[in-house]
């Protein structure tokens, strides 16, 4: 289901890895954790992706989680997941904020390291889209 040009304009979207299975666990964690969110999910490489990221761009960003925000910037690495948790609010955006008391080089140096071992942290899934309940499979883009 593609979104509407409002939905579009106005949601964060986060571009996941298909292939990874940590990614598959963090995107169905966050369906869990804010099942009333607005943040949609594409994965990388995906229409929604190649039409929202200039090429230029999609040649610079690292192997990594990609969230566009709703005012547009680009985050990756620990900056998207702290963002993402902050979005969250609750317990979740306190333990975003806590946890982006770390200096920028050390989390991101934290998140390479949990992409190093992502395969045997979670096997590699059979499809680009996680395995969700239908409320929410809507928030899904291709």
């Amino acid at each position: 289901m593609k979104p509407g040009p409002d939905v579009e304009r106005d949601a964060a979207i986060l571009f996941y890895d298909g292939g990874c299975g940590v990614c598959h666990l963090w995107v169905r964690f966050l369906l869990w954790a804010d099942p009333e969110g607005d943040a949609r999910f594409a994965p990388l490489g995906g229409e929604t992706f190649l039409r929202r990221i200039p090429a230029a761009e999609r040649e610079v960003l690292p192997d990594s989680l990609v969230l566009v925000t709703t005012d547009g910037r680009v985050l990756t690495r620990s900056a998207a997941v702290l963002a993402l948790l902050d979005g969250m609010g609750g317990l979740w955006r306190v333990g975003g904020r806590v946890a982006g008391l770390a200096p920028r080089p050390l989390a991101d140096a934290l998140y390479d390291g949990i992409a190093r071992i992502r395969e045997r942290l979670a096997p590699r899934p059979s499809g680009a889209c996680p395995i969700v309940p239908e409320p929410g499979r809507s928030r899904f883009d291709r």
